[in-house]
């Protein structure tokens, strides 16, 4: 799939996450049903930077996984061809193997990869990692779902 429009806009679209928990930036890549490349500017505004931590900022890693997720779920719903209402999320179902092999400070570029493994019965299962550079800083099997929600309750 051509991605020279997929910007901000349309992750806003596709997405329901907004600031300060909208963790993807741009798509680079996608390839319907196989694999995703998007970016995360990690910029020193990010508002977990004040208490995480004040002398070294530092990504958390549990917010490197979400932007991993967002970025799956970007993926899950093109492979679906769905156009996400309000009622329709991507909920984590279980994460595995997840290692995280170095910081991510104000300034990187954080690269998401991730590749579709399986996808049955509304479960998606996904290999993802994450890179600064050439540099793997993070990696984790993600098992998703996608689910309607009323978006009233």
């Amino acid at each position: 799939m051509t991605v020279e429009n997929y910007d901000i806009q349309r992750i806003l679209r596709k997405l329901p996450h907004r600031y300060p928990f909208l963790l993807v930036d741009r798509v680079l890549e996608l390839e319907k049903g196989v694999r995703i490349k998007a970016l995360k500017n990690v910029t020193m505004n990010e508002p977990f930077f004040v208490g995480h931590f004040p002398v070294r900022p530092v990504m958390p890693g549990v917010l490197m996984l979400e932007a991993l997720a967002q970025a799956a779920a970007l993926l899950s719903f093109e492979s679906a061809d769905i156009e996400p209402g309000a009622d329709t999320v991507v909920y984590f179902a279980g994460i595995d193997n997840a290692r995280f092999k170095q910081p991510v400070v104000p300034g990187d570029q954080l690269i998401l990869e991730a590749a579709l493994d399986r996808a049955k019965a509304g479960i998606y299962r996904y290999k993802a990692r994450g890179l600064v550079g050439d540099k793997v800083v993070v990696e984790a099997d993600l098992m998703c779902t996608m689910r309607k929600v009323d978006p009233n309750a």
